[in-house]
């Protein structure tokens, strides 16, 4: 199973030391190691800092978060298979690979579902986001709290991408996410589901023509080295999250779980925050970089031809709670 947790002490490496059970805490200064998939002054890596080092100012040392950027401990679905293990601590990751573990959270997948920034960010920090976190626990992880990506938006190196019609027969890389390749399917593309890390060899070899993110993944990733057309699709809102081992949480005091939920949200604050400020200026970045960008997709022409998808999500996660997202007020 892995080790559910790892302290360094000045004697042992690997002691592990708790005092006082259920109402103690560490005697000493107690390491999880975090994962991620993007690089350190990515919108995670600036998320993952501020959790570490409120978890640090929360626990007076006793705790310290070791990261691992750029896939270092796997792609997600590697990672998240390693918190249900033990084998990794702590991951944050984008929603894509989490709907294999959790299915419901493959809810806020689906395309045109939220607003706006306001209107996600309301849905995911209220009842409804906190519903989905509950579940966690059952299929063998603890959800922390949700923090962000942002919109997604398409790119790809043989042509300007306006309406659906433009967009079939283009094979897309797309997240292991049923949700995400029904919608393409629908719009006559061909998602080809594919790891991150395998993403800019895909695209640099033309193995795929595009694939779909947020700004600030296309421009952390230097996807305008291989991708010449941009697509202000905003197909779909990209929640991320961070996710604890069970080991870990369950070994720890309540009082210091407590100490991990507020740092999450506080990660959370910082990575919606740098991706503010990314959506600002990166398109910007992009078009220097030699990308032509659509600003004036048309939605309303994607949205009428997912009309059979649509059918189809509420089916499967009921009408009802699709509209309780989408006509959320806070």
């Amino acid at each position: 199973m892995g080790k559910p947790w790892r302290t360094v002490t000045a004697v042992a490496m690997l002691a592990v030391a708790w005092t006082g059970g259920a109402t103690g805490g560490a005697t000493a200064e107690t390491v999880f190691k975090l994962g991620y998939s993007l690089g350190p002054k990515a919108h995670y890596g600036i998320g993952a800092q501020a959790f570490g080092d409120e978890v640090a100012r929360q626990s007076n040392g006793r705790y310290r978060i070791e990261m691992f950027p750029n896939n270092a401990l796997g792609g997600e679905r590697e990672m998240i298979e390693g918190a249900q293990l033990g084998t990794v601590d702590l991951v944050i990751s984008s929603t894509g690979p989490v709907g294999n573990f959790v299915p419901s959270t493959l809810i806020t997948d689906i395309p045109f579902l939220f607003r706006d920034y306001a209107h996600a960010r309301a849905v995911l920090d209220g009842p409804i986001g906190q519903e989905i976190l509950d579940e966690f626990p059952a299929h063998g992880l603890i959800g922390l709290a949700w923090c962000e990506n942002g919109f997604r938006h398409l790119t790809n190196s043989v042509r300007a991408v306006h309406e659906p019609e433009d967009i079939k027969g283009l094979k897309l890389r797309t997240m292991q996410n049923d949700v995400h390749m029904e919608a393409f399917s629908t719009l006559g593309a061909l998602p080809t589901p594919m790891a991150f890390p395998e993403l800019f060899t895909s695209l640099q070899q033309h193995t795929v023509d595009g694939q779909e993110n947020p700004i600030p993944v296309i421009v952390s990733a230097k996807f305008a080295q291989v991708q010449k057309y941009l697509s202000l699709t905003g197909h779909v809102y990209s929640p991320a999250l961070f996710i604890m081992s069970p080991y870990p949480w369950e070994a720890m005091p309540t009082a210091d779980r407590a100490i991990f939920l507020a740092a999450a949200k506080v990660g959370a604050q910082a990575m919606r925050a740098e991706v503010n400020r990314v959506e600002d200026s990166g398109i910007a970045q992009l078009r220097a970089a030699g990308m032509t960008v659509d600003t004036e997709v048309d939605k309303a022409a994607f949205q009428k031809v997912l009309a059979p998808a649509y059918t189809d999500y509420a089916k499967r996660f009921g009408q009802a709670d699709i509209d309780r997202i989408r006509n959320y007020r806070p």
